[in-house]
């Protein structure tokens, strides 16, 4: 690091530190309370866009007439920095996940499903606020599912010790994750020189905020889902004004064998998502709509064929799809290891037993990273062995997210500027293709059920990411890179703390069976009752055709990594392989397949020097739908009224 690069100011720090606290309370109130507007689990948060757009704004009114309390282009990023990992961790990047998981299977627990007596006994007291030996539902869960009717007496004391025991193996698995981050980073920003299009429009913005301003251009793409979400958003409280639907079915036009076979393909119009994906190179975006296609062929071929299709386990996708996209992951991260073998030979391992002294300004924190990496993985293995999960089970689980998915996820932002971070698959998906569930016993079954659930099934809001993205961004404004990882600490800790708080708060104000389902009766129960069946010992035998799906994925993937490397102009890209089968491309789809054909048509008719014409418009249009979902989480909060459906679901 050189001794030119920008260190924190204190007035950065608090106005970040308070803009954590407002991120933190809209995300949680817009996401579980108003349930229509999901405006914190993307990699690329539309509340904190829409927050950054009017803080800029404010900085430039600012600017003028009051010189020294302006903020300047780092202070400004770091304030983003701080506001984005403060949205996923009161998001799907973890709080809306912890919670619910500590008292549903307490709450759903009857004398019909047996969740009592098969859960409970391998419950350790410490892990959940109810009694595990009381085999009934508590009030403690009762409350927090039916409302309370006096705000005083909310149980916080029997909160705290799971929250803060929870607490612990998370900031585990965070600081492995900025560990990674910091040893990925050389190699991904400086020698791959990956575009980390998440970065490019808050870097952007607040660089060249007036000219921004300005350009005619983005005040058009603004105007575009200002209109259409005003309209949508008014249809809600006078049912007479019109409005436009954002999302349709296309399986309800799919009637006739083979094509109602055709699993669920929804449409969704996000203005946002086209104006982002035509940032994106057309040769990525065309793998991307085309890889996802695919999987809709190969279910109108296996139902030609007349094969039986059954589900991935937890997930949107057939299991033949969710085990090829394994695979492919295996295959993606061997070759981003073989990749980057001689950054990590020379800088990370040759770090890991040098001084101090004998390393450059830029690697004194590549032993740190190296070194926390591995005591924090090996940390977070031996809280589930003390959890009550076997130390094999562990080690296979902790490696499998952060060592395999998350690194996937991460590049799948880096490189493809995916605005949602979404696998396939769980680890307990690739222990299926070595042993029976079964085999593992109640025990770890249980604890896996908890850890699924919170850091495994839905990867929505990654924190890996959200430190990627900002250490491309210090680098961008030459702003120190100790003051930034410091900055993003106290983030951490202040949404972790705000986040329990608030969303122990809400429930029992609003009852948890009145607020946003998929957190409270989806994810918090879909990994206990996928466990049901091996638990009570009638699961079906070993799936002979999980392993061959899986070398599936394998052998396509390494082809399509060999031509990659061999043929510069080879237009598949294996990472669209990857996440073909994610909730992420049946979300996007459309928004790509639009983007690509827009960029196809400028580029071919005006070339490079009509696409930079346009860029302003389709910022407009991110900037323009994020700012919506802002304006009416507060419309909606103040009014009571619905706030108008977003289409990123």
């Amino acid at each position: 690091m050189h001794s030119n690069h920008s260190r924190i100011t204190p007035r950065a720090l608090i106005l970040g530190i308070c803009l954590v606290v407002l991120v933190v309370g809209i995300v949680s109130y817009a996401e579980l309370v108003i349930a229509n507007v999901q405006i914190g689990f993307l990699q690329f948060p539309p509340v904190v866009i829409g927050l950054f757009f009017f803080l800029v704004i404010g900085n430039r009114l600012v600017q003028p007439w009051i010189q020294r309390l302006a903020l300047s282009q780092q202070e400004l990023m770091l304030v983003y920095c701080m506001m984005v990992i403060a949205s996923m961790i009161s998001s799907r990047g973890l709080m809306e996940k912890l919670l619910p998981v500590l008292v549903s299977v307490n709450y759903f627990a009857n004398p019909t499903n047996n969740w009592a007596e098969l859960f409970f006994p391998h419950i350790k007291p410490w892990l959940v606020p109810f009694d595990p030996e009381v085999l009934a539902p508590q009030p403690i869960s009762v409350d927090f599912y039916e409302q309370i009717d006096d705000l005083g007496s909310i149980p916080w004391q029997q909160w705290t010790t799971p929250v803060l025991i929870w607490g612990l193996l998370t900031l585990l698995i965070f600081f492995a994750y900025l560990c990674l981050a910091l040893v990925l980073r050389q190699q991904w920003i400086e020698n791959e020189k990956l575009s980390f299009p998440l970065t490019q429009l808050p870097l952007e913005f607040a660089s060249s905020g007036r000219n921004f301003f300005r350009h005619p251009y983005v005040w058009l793409g603004f105007s575009i889902p200002a209109l259409i979400f005003s309209l949508n958003g008014l249809h809600q409280i006078f049912p007479q004004i019109p409005s436009l639907s954002l999302r349709y079915l296309l399986n309800r036009f799919f009637t006739e064998k083979p094509w109602n076979a055709i699993s669920y393909t929804p449409l969704f119009l996000s203005f946002a998502a086209v104006g982002f994906f035509y940032l994106l190179p057309t040769q990525l975006l065309f793998s991307l709509w085309f890889f996802f296609w695919l999987t809709r062929l190969q279910d109108i071929i296996a139902a030609l064929l007349g094969l039986r299709v059954s589900g991935m386990p937890l997930y949107p996708t057939r299991l033949h799809i969710g085990y090829q996209v394994a695979g492919a992951y295996c295959v993606l991260v061997i070759s981003y290891l073989y990749t980057s073998w001689p950054y990590l030979k020379q800088r990370v391992l040759g770090s890991l037993f040098s001084s101090r002294q004998n390393l450059s300004d830029q690697d004194q924190l590549l032993p740190v990273a190296a070194w926390g990496f591995i005591l924090s993985l090996t940390g977070a293995a031996i809280w589930l062995v003390w959890a009550g999960m076997s130390p094999i089970v562990a080690i296979f689980e902790i490696l499998i997210v952060v060592g395999l998915v998350a690194i996937v996820m991460a590049r799948s932002t880096a490189e493809a500027g995916m605005l949602m971070t979404e696998t396939s698959f769980r680890p307990i998906d690739m222990y299926q293709l070595l042993a029976t569930k079964s085999s593992l016993g109640a025990k770890n079954l249980t604890i896996l059920s908890f850890f699924d659930a919170i850091f495994a099934r839905d990867l929505r809001g990654l924190v890996l990411t959200g430190f990627l993205d900002g250490l491309k961004i210090s680098d961008g404004v030459k702003l120190d890179r100790r003051s930034l990882l410091l900055a993003l600490t106290i983030a951490i800790l202040i949404a972790f703390c705000c986040a329990a708080l608030v969303q122990t708060y809400l429930p029992y104000k609003y009852g948890g069976n009145y607020m946003y389902s998929y957190a409270y009766k989806g994810n918090s129960l879909w990994a206990f009752r996928d466990n049901i069946s091996a638990i009570e010992g009638f699961e079906s035998g070993y799936n002979f055709a999980a392993p061959i799906f899986f070398g599936l994925g394998l052998a396509v993937t390494t082809i399509l990594v060999l031509c990659r490397m061999a043929y510069w102009w080879w237009p598949l890209q294996p990472l669209g392989y990857a996440l073909s089968g994610s909730w992420t491309l049946i979300v996007f789809w459309f928004p790509i397949l639009i983007a690509w054909i827009t960029k196809s048509v400028v580029l071919r008719l005006g070339g490079i020097q009509k696409y930079r014409q346009f860029r302003p418009f389709f910022l407009g249009l991110i900037f323009g739908e994020f700012s919506m979902a802002v304006v009416w989480t507060l419309i909606s909060y103040l009014t009571r009224a619905s706030a108008p459906f977003f289409p990123w679901p």
